[in-house]
């Protein structure tokens, strides 16, 4: 079975991403700086993979590190090489990721997203592996008029978060062009992924405040929160909110095993893939949703537009149907149901 490397998997997206590689029996050793997340998601992985007799804790690795340490990153693959599990492939998704905080603080976000990343492929190649999956983002795309996004729609973020994954991919697009015989490189431009894996067990709880909207909601609906704000109700939508693309997070976790499967099946190759429903839902709709399939009431406010803000984006995702006839299959119901599952769950402890 393939080793896979799995930065920044204590994450969100990370740690979904790491259960549904090990419940195929793939071998993961995750690294994660802890920034934004905890060791005590491993806990919950293992409790899930229990449920079903599926856990083997010699399939399963973690180091506490940051990408931008090369040393630290040697050592990781030469573990791997001593284990006699050499890496495989790397599923990229260590960095920063608050777009407020990324205007804040230009100089942090370059250093751990794109520093961090040109370390790391100097690792991976240096150690012969040049198969990656890496974790970019719809935020490329800007402000683009074109909707829904297509893959091939005019890269222009702006902001400084969306600047470091356009960057990112370009360093990647580099690479394989200078080496294009061996490396295997997908991006994957992700929309918004939401929700927690059904069990709820594991799901969304970031260390810092969130820019994203459905941890807010989860926090309102538990009291950790008086109100959530909505950024505007003037917006030439149907009901004046913002509409998004959302995701539930085991789909996007599935998908990453269904992309990187189709990058071991080829002897070289370079995508991007966007990934998402492929239709919008606005803030009131994931709100109302949200109240009536879990009876609860979310008090809410309406303030300002926020700067950087568009009013509908969603993907074309006609791309990876038909390069890997993939949809997702789960509904904004069953995003909310499992989300706040998550969050009731990880009140009472």
């Amino acid at each position: 079975m393939k080793n896979i490397l799995i930065t920044g998997g204590t994450g969100f997206i990370g740690s979904h991403t790491c259960l549904s590689f090990l419940e195929e029996g793939f071998n993961i050793t995750i690294i994660d700086s802890l920034k934004n997340s905890s060791k005590a998601v491993l806990k919950g992985i293992k409790e899930i993979l229990e449920l079903t007799n599926n856990y083997n804790e010699k399939k399963i690795n973690f180091y506490e590190g940051d990408v931008r340490n090369r040393a630290f990153l040697k050592e990781v693959f030469l573990k791997a090489k001593k284990k006699n599990k050499p890496i495989d492939a790397v599923i990229h998704f260590a960095g920063l990721k608050a777009i407020q905080e990324s205007t804040l603080k230009p100089i942090l976000y370059w250093d751990v997203n794109v520093n961090g990343s040109i370390n790391l492929f100097k690792i991976m190649e240096e150690n012969n592996c040049t198969t990656i999956l890496f974790s970019s983002s719809a935020t490329v795309y800007g402000d683009s008029q074109e909707i829904p996004f297509k893959e091939s729609a005019l890269v222009k973020p702006f902001n400084t978060y969306g600047y470091t994954k356009a960057a990112v991919e370009n360093i990647l697009n580099n690479i394989f062009n200078a080496d294009c015989s061996r490396w295997r490189i997908g991006n994957l431009r992700y929309f918004n992924p939401i929700g927690s894996h059904p069990s709820g067990l594991i799901g969304e709880n970031p260390n810092s405040k969130s820019e994203n909207i459905f941890p807010n909601i989860c926090q309102v609906a538990s009291g950790l929160r008086d109100k959530l704000h909505i950024f505007g109700n003037d917006w030439p939508t149907p009901d004046g909110t913002c509409y998004r693309d959302y995701i539930h997070i085991v789909d996007l976790a599935e998908i990453h095993k269904k992309t990187l499967k189709f990058l071991f099946n080829k002897k070289s190759i370079n995508i991007t893939l966007n990934i998402g429903k492929g239709n919008s839902c606005s803030v009131l709709e994931l709100i109302n949703t949200f109240e009536r399939v879990n009876n609860i009431k979310i008090n809410y406010e309406f303030t300002s537009r926020r700067v950087g803000d568009i009013a509908i984006y969603y993907a074309d995702t006609t791309k990876i149907y038909n390069l890997l006839n993939w949809k997702p299959l789960k509904s904004i119901d069953d995003m909310c149901k499992d989300g706040w599952n998550w969050q009731k769950k990880l009140l009472s402890g």
